[in-house]
Parts: C-alpha cells; structure tokens; sequence
C-alpha cells in the first residue's frame, strides 16, 4: 500500500509525509540542504523536485523504502527499489539469516513478519505458545495481531490482557502512521474492535519498564517480554520490510516450562516456514 493522498502529485506527498513527521518547511529545508522558499514551491507544484533532492527528502523524513518508489514515480522518475518475493534465490541469504536467528532463539519463541504483521516464520517456541490458538487463525496468511487480540487467540490466555492489548494497539497505531500503509491502518481498526483500551490500561503500561505479557501456556502462567529487530540498511522492499521478534522468559519459572516442552518434542523441527500466502 502507498500513501492515500496522492492526487495532488509528489507536492502532495511530501507535506503529508511532513505532516506525519511533525516537522516544519524551515525545520526539512535545513536538514535536507536547500531552502524553505524552494521547498514550498515542491509542495504546491510550483516547482520538479531534483532525483537527489527527492532522495535527500526522503531521507530526512525517513519514508520506507516502498512509499520512497512512489514518491520518484510521482514526480516523473523511475523507481529505483526492487521489491523480490521472500522464497526467490536472491533472497536465499535472508531466509537462511531469518531461520538461523529464530531457530538460535529455540526453545523460547521467536518469528519474523512482514510490513502487514503476518508471519513468514517462526520457530518451535512460537508454535508451543501458539498451540491453544484457534486453527482458523493459524491459516496462511497468519497475521500476528490477529493470532494475539482476536477473542479465539492468545487473548484468552493472557491474564494481564488489557495492559497487552493496549501494548499492540499502541504499537500497530505507531507502525500504521510512520509507514503509511493504509492495510495496517485497517489492520489497525480491525483488531481495536476486538476488545476496549482504556486510559487506565495505558497508564498501567507506561509505569512499566518493558511491555511484558503473562500468559497461561505450557500448563502453567509464563511471563515473557519481547525485543524487535529489523534489517539496518536494507535496499530490497521485501528485506527493508522484515522484522524479527523474539520472546524472552522474564523469569527462571518460565525459561524452564520453555525448556522442558521442548525436549518432550524432539522430533519436531525447531523453525517453520510459513511463506504461503494462502492456505
């Protein structure tokens, strides 16, 4: 998905990028190395930007790399980024970084996702967290949101649930603004249905050092607290796209409930690819 203003050309773009940075024309035109005079005149169409004054621009407002390629068509040029499907041989190395990260992680759970929040992999300690999830949600494409707010998902395990809710809802409402993507804000929408978010669950969250879930698994209540990582200096839209997050036991308690399911399956695999997009 690309930005939802766009009938107003590159001009219009920029000042909704801007708008979402909360940055003003002197504050860019400084940052960007030209002045605020010619800037405007990008805006309302007075003036065609350069290819490198776009580039500069689109770095000084951190645009993803996909909303970048439209950014260039939108004001006569090519698009310079290439987006290449996740399973092609010249992503090979990724896949292979991507299964080696999540499968290190085993036997807490890990996965990788894509700009949509749906899940292209994950290994064995996600699918043993996963276990009691509704299998209609489980269907390829799996979208992480859905799987942890949806009232036949993980929600239903969770004992702090409110308090997580409010932790994906504000997290999956900053992805939707910063990327622009128009699917995540209906994502967005969508799982907000699933349940309230009130201002005392927020305030709950913020007192917090770091977001943690409690949740009944594995026979018993685990804690764990999770960390995100993503590609730096990616020049594929699909690489640039991916995230990687892994789960951490918050406790000696649930390190060893992680430990011992595993080693009751040690014949599974210890990742798992879901790069279908359909079931």
């Amino acid at each position: 998905m690309t930005l939802p203003i766009t009938e107003g050309g590159v001009g219009s773009l920029l000042r909704e990028w801007r708008r979402r940075r909360k940055i003003s024309q002197h504050e860019l035109a400084l940052q960007v190395e030209t002045s605020a005079r010619h800037l405007s005149f990008v805006e309302t169409g007075r003036s065609r930007p350069s290819r490198s004054l776009l580039h500069r621009l689109a770095d000084g407002l951190e645009i993803p790399l996909r909303q970048r390629n439209t950014l260039l068509v939108s004001a006569g040029y090519s698009p310079l980024y290439q987006e290449t499907p996740l399973e092609a041989p010249r992503l090979k190395v990724v896949r292979e970084a991507v299964d080696r990260l999540i499968t290190a992680h085993a036997p807490y759970p890990a996965l990788a996702v894509d700009a949509d929040e749906d899940i292209v992999a994950m290994n064995l300690g996600a699918e043993l967290l996963l276990a009691e999830v509704s299998p209609a949600l489980l269907v390829p494409p799996v979208n992480v949101m859905r799987v942890c707010l949806h009232p036949e998902g993980l929600a239903r395990q969770v004992v702090n649930v409110d308090e997580w809710r409010s932790h994906l809802l504000g997290r999956l409402y900053r992805q939707s603004v910063y990327s622009g993507r128009e699917s995540l804000r209906e994502l967005y929408d969508e799982v907000t249905a699933y349940g309230p978010r009130t201002a005392k669950d927020c305030q709950e969250l913020s007192d917090t050092i770091v977001a943690s879930i409690r949740v009944r698994a594995l026979g018993t209540e685990l804690k764990l607290f999770s960390t995100i990582t993503t590609f730096g200096a990616a020049t594929d839209i699909t690489v640039a796209e991916l995230s990687l997050e892994t789960m951490h036991p918050a406790d000696a308690h649930t390190a060893a409930a992680f430990r011992a399911a595993a080693e009751r399956q040690p014949d599974r695999k210890a990742s798992m690819s879901l790069l279908s997009r359909s079931a």
